[in-house]
Protein backbone atom coordinates (compact mmCIF):
# COMPACT_ATOMS: atom_id res chain seq x y z
CA UNK A 1 0.00 0.00 0.00
CA UNK A 2 1.29 3.50 0.26
CA UNK A 3 0.16 5.73 2.99
CA UNK A 4 2.45 8.64 3.16
CA UNK A 5 4.62 9.97 0.39
CA UNK A 6 6.94 12.82 0.01
CA UNK A 7 7.52 15.73 -2.92
CA UNK A 8 9.96 17.72 -3.07
CA UNK A 9 9.76 18.87 -6.84
CA UNK A 10 9.51 22.29 -7.73
CA UNK A 11 6.10 23.27 -9.62
CA UNK A 12 8.39 24.10 -12.61
CA UNK A 13 10.45 21.26 -13.02
CA UNK A 14 7.11 18.68 -12.56
CA UNK A 15 5.85 20.79 -14.87
CA UNK A 16 8.89 20.60 -17.31
CA UNK A 17 9.48 16.48 -16.45
CA UNK A 18 5.79 15.62 -17.15
CA UNK A 19 4.87 18.52 -19.64
CA UNK A 20 1.89 19.30 -18.42
CA UNK A 21 0.29 23.19 -18.22
CA UNK A 22 0.31 23.42 -14.49
CA UNK A 23 -2.83 25.13 -12.54
CA UNK A 24 -2.19 28.47 -10.29
CA UNK A 25 -3.64 26.73 -6.97
CA UNK A 26 -1.15 23.94 -7.00
CA UNK A 27 -0.39 22.75 -3.44
CA UNK A 28 2.89 24.24 -1.68
CA UNK A 29 5.95 22.25 -2.37
CA UNK A 30 8.12 20.88 -0.94
CA UNK A 31 6.26 18.18 1.50
CA UNK A 32 7.97 15.61 3.29
CA UNK A 33 4.76 14.10 4.71
CA UNK A 34 1.63 13.75 2.24
CA UNK A 35 -1.31 12.19 4.10
CA UNK A 36 -4.45 11.23 2.57
CA UNK A 37 -7.61 14.16 2.27
CA UNK A 38 -4.20 16.23 1.79
CA UNK A 39 -4.47 18.00 -2.09
CA UNK A 40 -1.91 16.57 -3.67
CA UNK A 41 -0.61 17.40 -7.58
CA UNK A 42 -2.20 15.17 -10.34
CA UNK A 43 -1.28 14.64 -14.23
CA UNK A 44 -3.87 13.64 -16.70
CA UNK A 45 -4.68 14.65 -19.98
CA UNK A 46 -7.88 16.78 -20.68
CA UNK A 47 -9.04 17.37 -24.10
CA UNK A 48 -5.78 16.06 -25.39
CA UNK A 49 -3.61 18.41 -23.87
CA UNK A 50 -1.81 17.45 -20.16
CA UNK A 51 -2.47 18.93 -16.97
CA UNK A 52 -1.12 19.47 -13.95
CA UNK A 53 -3.64 20.12 -11.13
CA UNK A 54 -4.29 19.61 -7.76
CA UNK A 55 -6.75 16.89 -6.23
CA UNK A 56 -7.70 15.72 -2.65
CA UNK A 57 -6.10 11.84 -2.35
CA UNK A 58 -8.99 9.71 -1.25
CA UNK A 59 -11.09 8.76 -4.04
CA UNK A 60 -14.79 8.78 -3.52
CA UNK A 61 -17.20 6.72 -4.89
CA UNK A 62 -20.48 8.65 -6.52
CA UNK A 63 -22.92 7.19 -4.01
CA UNK A 64 -21.09 8.20 -1.05
CA UNK A 65 -23.44 11.43 0.59
CA UNK A 66 -20.37 13.52 1.72
CA UNK A 67 -16.78 13.23 1.53
CA UNK A 68 -16.09 11.04 4.78
CA UNK A 69 -19.43 9.12 3.56
CA UNK A 70 -17.44 5.94 3.58
CA UNK A 71 -14.24 4.08 3.76
CA UNK A 72 -10.85 6.82 2.22
CA UNK A 73 -9.96 4.80 -0.48
CA UNK A 74 -6.37 6.23 -1.10
CA UNK A 75 -5.14 3.17 -2.39
CA UNK A 76 -6.64 1.25 -5.18
CA UNK A 77 -5.70 -2.88 -6.13
CA UNK A 78 -4.43 -3.50 -9.37
CA UNK A 79 -5.70 -7.00 -9.34
CA UNK A 80 -9.35 -6.11 -8.59
CA UNK A 81 -9.45 -2.32 -10.23
CA UNK A 82 -11.55 -2.92 -13.16
CA UNK A 83 -13.95 -5.37 -11.06
CA UNK A 84 -14.78 -2.90 -8.25
CA UNK A 85 -18.04 -1.02 -8.79
CA UNK A 86 -15.73 2.36 -6.71
CA UNK A 87 -12.75 2.48 -9.67
CA UNK A 88 -13.57 0.11 -13.21
CA UNK A 89 -15.46 3.54 -14.59
CA UNK A 90 -12.05 5.50 -13.44
CA UNK A 91 -10.07 2.38 -14.50
CA UNK A 92 -11.27 2.93 -18.27
CA UNK A 93 -11.78 6.43 -18.48
CA UNK A 94 -10.22 8.49 -16.04
CA UNK A 95 -6.22 7.57 -15.35
CA UNK A 96 -3.69 9.99 -14.09
CA UNK A 97 0.08 9.97 -12.37
CA UNK A 98 0.63 11.15 -9.02
CA UNK A 99 4.19 12.63 -8.51
CA UNK A 100 6.54 11.60 -5.42
CA UNK A 101 10.40 11.95 -5.04
CA UNK A 102 9.59 8.72 -2.54
CA UNK A 103 7.09 6.94 -0.35
CA UNK A 104 6.99 5.55 3.30
CA UNK A 105 6.27 2.35 4.54
CA UNK A 106 6.40 0.57 7.50
CA UNK A 107 7.66 -2.71 8.50
CA UNK A 108 6.19 -4.75 11.48
CA UNK A 109 8.64 -6.12 13.75
CA UNK A 110 7.55 -7.94 16.73
CA UNK A 111 5.35 -5.01 18.78
CA UNK A 112 7.09 -2.23 16.70
CA UNK A 113 6.70 -0.62 13.54
CA UNK A 114 9.45 0.67 11.50
CA UNK A 115 9.41 3.41 8.96
CA UNK A 116 11.32 3.09 5.91
CA UNK A 117 11.90 5.54 2.93
CA UNK A 118 11.96 4.11 -1.03
CA UNK A 119 13.06 5.99 -3.76
CA UNK A 120 13.73 5.06 -7.66
CA UNK A 121 17.50 4.26 -7.34
CA UNK A 122 17.86 6.39 -10.39
CA UNK A 123 16.95 9.71 -8.82
CA UNK A 124 14.19 10.45 -10.82
CA UNK A 125 10.83 11.71 -9.81
CA UNK A 126 8.37 9.01 -8.97
CA UNK A 127 5.58 9.12 -10.66
CA UNK A 128 2.04 6.51 -9.04
CA UNK A 129 -0.28 4.93 -11.44
CA UNK A 130 -3.68 7.05 -10.13
CA UNK A 131 -7.34 6.87 -10.83
CA UNK A 132 -9.70 10.27 -10.49
CA UNK A 133 -12.99 11.06 -10.40
CA UNK A 134 -15.33 14.00 -9.53
CA UNK A 135 -17.33 13.24 -7.14
CA UNK A 136 -20.48 15.73 -5.99
CA UNK A 137 -22.71 18.19 -7.80
CA UNK A 138 -23.20 21.56 -7.05
CA UNK A 139 -19.21 22.00 -6.37
CA UNK A 140 -17.59 19.12 -7.63
CA UNK A 141 -14.36 17.70 -5.60
CA UNK A 142 -11.73 15.74 -7.51
CA UNK A 143 -10.59 12.98 -5.99
CA UNK A 144 -8.00 10.46 -6.52
CA UNK A 145 -6.42 6.81 -5.72
CA UNK A 146 -3.00 5.22 -6.13
CA UNK A 147 -2.80 1.84 -7.79
CA UNK A 148 -1.00 -0.31 -5.65
CA UNK A 149 0.54 -4.16 -6.61
CA UNK A 150 2.20 -6.82 -4.99
CA UNK A 151 5.43 -5.74 -3.91
CA UNK A 152 8.52 -6.61 -5.81
CA UNK A 153 11.69 -8.52 -3.94
CA UNK A 154 13.30 -4.79 -2.86
CA UNK A 155 10.18 -4.14 -1.06
CA UNK A 156 8.64 -7.65 0.28
CA UNK A 157 10.61 -7.42 3.53
CA UNK A 158 9.24 -4.61 4.45
CA UNK A 159 5.13 -5.05 3.34
CA UNK A 160 3.44 -7.23 0.79
CA UNK A 161 2.11 -3.86 -1.24
CA UNK A 162 3.55 -1.22 -2.98
CA UNK A 163 2.59 1.82 -5.54
CA UNK A 164 2.30 1.02 -9.24
CA UNK A 165 5.31 3.04 -10.03
CA UNK A 166 5.49 4.26 -13.99
CA UNK A 167 8.17 4.70 -15.94
CA UNK A 168 8.50 7.69 -18.64
CA UNK A 169 7.98 5.78 -21.55
CA UNK A 170 4.56 4.12 -20.48
CA UNK A 171 2.91 7.53 -18.81
CA UNK A 172 1.34 7.82 -22.54
CA UNK A 173 -0.35 4.58 -22.37
CA UNK A 174 -1.57 4.79 -18.94
CA UNK A 175 -2.45 8.58 -19.28
CA UNK A 176 -4.34 7.43 -22.56
CA UNK A 177 -2.92 8.69 -25.12
CA UNK A 178 -1.20 5.79 -26.18
CA UNK A 179 -4.20 3.81 -27.09
CA UNK A 180 -5.49 0.72 -25.78
CA UNK A 181 -3.60 -1.90 -23.06
CA UNK A 182 -3.20 0.15 -20.02
CA UNK A 183 -3.83 -3.52 -18.03
CA UNK A 184 -0.59 -4.78 -19.37
CA UNK A 185 1.38 -2.12 -17.22
CA UNK A 186 -0.42 -3.10 -13.96
CA UNK A 187 3.03 -5.02 -11.96
CA UNK A 188 5.11 -4.50 -10.16
CA UNK A 189 8.44 -2.51 -10.68
CA UNK A 190 11.27 -4.48 -10.99
CA UNK A 191 13.10 -4.72 -7.82
CA UNK A 192 15.96 -2.65 -9.59
CA UNK A 193 14.54 0.62 -9.67
CA UNK A 194 13.83 1.64 -6.26
CA UNK A 195 16.09 1.90 -3.09
CA UNK A 196 15.09 1.97 0.64
CA UNK A 197 16.43 2.73 4.12
CA UNK A 198 15.61 3.29 7.19
CA UNK A 199 14.19 7.07 9.06
CA UNK A 200 13.42 8.58 11.83
CA UNK A 201 10.21 7.26 13.73
CA UNK A 202 8.99 11.25 13.63
CA UNK A 203 7.27 10.11 10.36
CA UNK A 204 5.09 8.17 12.50
CA UNK A 205 3.08 11.47 13.09
CA UNK A 206 1.45 12.82 9.96
CA UNK A 207 1.97 16.07 11.63
CA UNK A 208 5.42 15.93 11.29
CA UNK A 209 6.99 18.32 9.07
CA UNK A 210 11.18 18.61 7.22
CA UNK A 211 13.69 17.65 5.34
CA UNK A 212 14.74 15.60 8.01
CA UNK A 213 12.12 13.33 7.90
CA UNK A 214 13.43 11.85 5.07
CA UNK A 215 16.84 11.89 6.37
CA UNK A 216 18.60 8.03 6.38
CA UNK A 217 18.73 6.96 9.67
CA UNK A 218 22.02 5.67 11.21
CA UNK A 219 21.26 3.32 13.95
CA UNK A 220 24.33 2.62 16.52
CA UNK A 221 26.14 -0.30 15.95
CA UNK A 222 25.53 -3.17 18.68
CA UNK A 223 28.38 -5.41 19.34
CA UNK A 224 27.51 -9.24 19.65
Amino acid sequence: MCGRYALTLSVQTMAQVFQAQPANDLPVVPDYNICPTDQVPVVLNLEGQRRLRPMRWGFVPSWYQSLSGGPLLFNARAETLAEKPAFRDACRQRRCLLIASGFYEWERRAETRLPWYVFRRDGAPMAFAGIWQYWGDADPVATCAIVTTAANAKLAPVHDRMPLILDPQDWPLWLGEAGHGAARLMRPAAEDVVQRYRVSPKINSNRAEGPDLIEELIEPFEAE
